[in-house]
């Protein structure tokens, strides 16, 4: 409603109180884009194996720290690749040995960190009938009686599914038969579409994927493991924050959830 002002009012002091108020709206305002300015970005190049582990992490890291979380997820080689052309990143969890990042300066070495690792299996479709991979000999039929197998061609496990094959004595057969995708996660979606039957890959990717299952662990004999390690970026935009997130994957809690995703611990 209006405000009606009698005689006996004084519109100048209520314009003053207006113009006093206004102000400090404009003052809150001025400080709410501070703060918001002032949130850095701590970015994190990671394996999509990690990925459940950080959906539980990440929330936790920007209420204790104030920095936003930017994660660019990715295969590893094709990470480690970008880390060695000089794109800027803080932390970096790779499925791979770091060595050769720390050799180089791009990695610090005293924050290197071995999360875990985990092994292969193969995923299919939600609800699908899961092939009998249990020995060497009825992986290799239900690998050739496939319509077709998706594997992470830039992937650690596209490399171990392909010298799988030569190891199985199929890989010529194979040849029609796979189907390649730039990423864990997109071998994973072409389960979902229909379009591949099987696909072969690291454990925690397959169990963090939506619509697929694990069909089972490859056999002990063919079996490999993907060791997930981190680090700190030499030339990090926030030492503290980027140490802080590494320390927060290495607590008892942190070990639960890495164990909850297929991720079980691993020595240095």
């Amino acid at each position: 409603m209006a405000r009606v002002f009698s005689h006996n009012e004084n519109w100048e002091g209520y314009m003053g109180q207006m113009r006093i108020a206004a102000g400090g709206f404009a003052i809150l305002v001025v400080s709410l884009q501070s703060i918001a300015a002032g949130a850095a970005d701590t970015k994190l190049f990671t394996t999509n194996g990690v990925r459940a582990v950080l959906n539980q992490i990440g929330p936790q890291f920007q209420r204790e720290t104030g920095n936003v979380l930017d994660i660019q997820y990715g295969a590893g080689p094709v990470l480690k690749r970008q880390i060695e052309a000089g794109e800027a990143f803080d932390v970096a969890i790779l499925p791979l040995d770091i060595g050769d990042l720390i050799s180089q300066g791009k990695i610090i070495a005293d924050t290197r960190v071995v999360l875990g690792r985990t092994g292969y299996g193969a995923a299919v479709r939600m609800g699908a009938p899961r092939p009998d991979i249990s020995t060497a000999d009825s992986l290799k039929r239900a690998l050739l009686n496939a319509k077709l197998v998706a594997y992470a061609a830039e992937g650690v496990s596209g490399t171990y599914f392909l010298n799988l094959l030569k190891r199985l004595g199929i890989a010529a057969e194979m040849q029609s038969k796979i189907k390649p995708a730039t990423a864990a996660a997109g071998s994973m979606a072409a389960l979902v579409s229909g379009e591949a039957d099987i696909a072969i890959g690291g454990i925690a990717v397959i169990l963090s994927a939506p619509s697929v299952e694990l069909a089972g662990w490859l056999p002990s004999d063919l079996q490999s493991h993907v060791v997930f390690t981190a680090g700190v970026s030499a030339s990090t935009s926030d030492i503290k924050a980027s140490k802080a997130l590494v320390n927060m994957l290495t607590t008892p809690a942190a070990v639960t959830l890495f164990k909850s995703a297929g991720i079980e611990p691993a020595s240095p």
